[in-house]
């Protein structure tokens, strides 16, 4: 090829990497600009997609076996608790792969600003590049003969060139690899958002879901209502009369003692027709389980360990933790729990088993829930913007709740064994 043809050439590649490279340079395509995403730093988006994906495999997971659980169920009311906990989880899944979206498009960002920084450095040799090249091209070979200086120079300025014009289509070679990762990029960061959206209408149609569940679920237990009535309004006299939060529990732990107490009284007993066989019978049987050594015994004291821990606990709301157990606080006081950063208005569940005590504003905590477990345990959430659940509810473990602010959300989770607080960590299923 002639010295002018391959510069010729060469101008034509330079000007069509000067072109994509305004493109680049041009601004965000419009799918972009649509959504108003915030973008993280790369190591708090890795750690946020790592963060959310673990949830949402943990959330699917759930979700699976409750609705297996839900399949088995024969009892009504059995089966609707769990098909709710079942959608619960599957908004939980849904929130975590939001959050993982989000995170991916943060780091399909940084890698695109990565790229605009490195195409911002060869942009202005490229340019000084393109114009000499272009000056060079209109030049006549000719004339360049009868420029000051010998015929050697001119073989010089010759060599000079075929040396020079591979290397100058070398590096517009790995700018054009640099362009195509460019629209990689974009056509990813398309592809994130619209997992994004994909993942806000799968959202809204499982609280939609979850919302009728929860009609039916009213609409069932109308009949009890009077009596749950009477008990939320008890629990409301004891929030006011609480000084503070450990006094709200501890007042509901009296009441759930005497409530045990007055469960574990003998109701009235019919006199026997033949006393003597009575008391007979009733020798034999306590001789026989009276042993420490007897089947019937040991069964006892294996369910009183089982119980010794709430069983399956989980934490109510996913989200980053803020503060942990026994950290200390600008208050000067420790936390007695973890204090979590979920989304906005992300479903909240129950973390066990239980009774619900107390469900309702608290001075300062949002609204509050407070759920009685067996073997003496007691988990408290706060910062709820919404309570499902109401006082004398009996929820299983994943059962909503309600949802968290909608607003700088900030859920904490308390468990406490016998009136003391533990950290919840240590008895994750």
């Amino acid at each position: 090829m002639k010295p002018n043809a391959a510069i010729h050439s060469v101008c034509l590649g330079a000007f069509a990497v000067m072109l994509a490279l305004a493109l680049i340079f041009g601004g965000i395509p419009e799918s972009w600009a649509q959504r108003d995403v915030a973008v993280l730093e790369p190591a708090e988006a890795q750690a946020q997609l790592d963060r959310a994906t673990r949830e949402s495999e943990r959330a699917e997971t759930r979700a699976a076996r409750l609705a297996r659980e839900a399949d088995e169920a024969t009892e009504a009311a059995d089966k609707t608790a769990r098909e709710a906990a079942s959608v619960a989880a599957q908004i939980q899944a849904s929130e975590a792969d939001i959050a993982a979206a989000r995170a991916r498009y943060s780091l399909t960002q940084a890698d695109r600003a990565a790229l605009s920084r490195r195409l911002a450095e060869r942009q202005q040799p490229l340019v000084r590049l393109t114009a000499a090249l272009q000056t060079t091209a209109r030049r006549p070979l000719a004339l360049s003969a009868l420029q000051p200086g010998s015929l050697k120079d001119l073989v010089y300025v010759r060599a000079v060139l075929d040396s020079a014009v591979p290397e100058i289509r070398n590096r517009t070679a790995a700018l054009r690899g640099e362009l195509a990762e460019g629209r990689r990029l974009e056509a990813q960061a398309a592809q994130d958002l619209e997992n994004l959206r994909a993942g806000e209408e799968q959202l809204q149609a499982r609280r939609a879901q979850l919302a009728e569940i929860e009609t039916r679920q009213r609409l069932a237990s109308r009949e009890a209502r009077s009596v749950a009535d009477r008990e939320g309004e008890r629990a409301l006299a004891l929030a006011e009369d609480a000084r503070d939060l450990d006094g709200l529990i501890g007042a509901i732990g009296e009441a759930a003692d005497l409530r045990r107490e007055l469960a574990a009284l003998p109701g009235p007993v019919m006199r026997p027709a033949n006393i003597g066989a009575a008391i007979e019978d009733v020798s034999g049987s306590a001789s026989a389980t009276a042993s420490p050594g007897t089947p019937a015994a040991t069964s006892s004291a294996t369910t009183a360990a089982a119980s010794n821990r709430p069983a399956g606990f989980q934490l109510p709301v996913q989200g980053r933790t803020v503060a942990g157990f026994g950290e200390l606080r600008d208050s000067g006081l420790r936390s007695t729990g973890l204090e979590l950063a979920p989304s906005p208005g992300a479903q909240v569940v129950a973390p066990a088993s239980g009774r619900v005590a107390f469900a309702g504003p608290y001075r300062g905590f949002g609204r509050i829930v407070i759920i009685e477990h067996p073997g003496g345990w007691t988990s408290l959430i706060t910062g709820l913007e919404r309570a499902s659940a109401e006082v004398g509810d009996e929820v299983i473990t994943g059962a909503p709740l309600g949802v968290a602010s909608s607003d700088n959300p900030l859920v904490t989770i308390e468990l406490r064994q016998d009136g003391e607080p533990v950290n919840p960590l240590n008895y994750l299923g």
